[in-house]
């Protein structure tokens, strides 16, 4: 996540690749292997995939809230599921607190550099106690690597 369009880029190296073939995408593959080899790094997704999952064959998973639970068939009312569900969309800057697990859980650490550290600001801002107007988060738009880098 520290650039995530990193991705972007090697992917359509790969389908650059695949339709003009060799030798014609050297320079396809040289300008996606310089992005991704100058982009942020970070394993903080992996790590907390890790985290998770080890959680799960720990066996300390735990109940989604009645609140979260599927309220769209039969009998779902009487079992209490989707009851008093606050979609997030509804709410000023797309965010409102409600409890998404019986207890708090930290599994992603963003690191503070390339896009990560935006992830990490609007998660600390997300964090904080509401009160009066919220402030928005900040405009998730990925600029590419270049606008991360020290270099001219």
């Amino acid at each position: 996540n520290a650039d995530p369009q990193a991705l972007v880029v090697a992917v359509a190296a790969l389908h650059a690749t695949e339709f003009v073939g060799l030798p014609e995408c050297k320079l396809h593959l040289a300008q996606a292997v310089t992005y991704v080899a100058t982009a942020p790094k970070s394993n903080a997704a992996t790590l907390a995939i890790g985290a998770a999952l080890k959680d799960v064959r720990d066996g300390r998973t735990l109940p989604v809230p009645k609140h979260l639970r599927d309220a769209h068939y039969r009998g779902a009312q009487r079992l209490g599921h989707g009851e008093g569900y606050l979609y997030s969309h509804d709410f000023e800057g797309g965010y409102v607190e409600q409890e998404y697990l019986p207890e708090p859980r930290q599994y992603y650490l963003p690191v503070d550099r390339g896009y990560e550290a935006i992830i990490r600001k609007n998660l600390e801002m997300l964090g904080k106690p509401r009160s009066g107007k919220q402030e928005e988060p900040e405009d998730p738009g990925i600029s590419g690597n270049a606008a991360t880098s020290d270099k001219p």
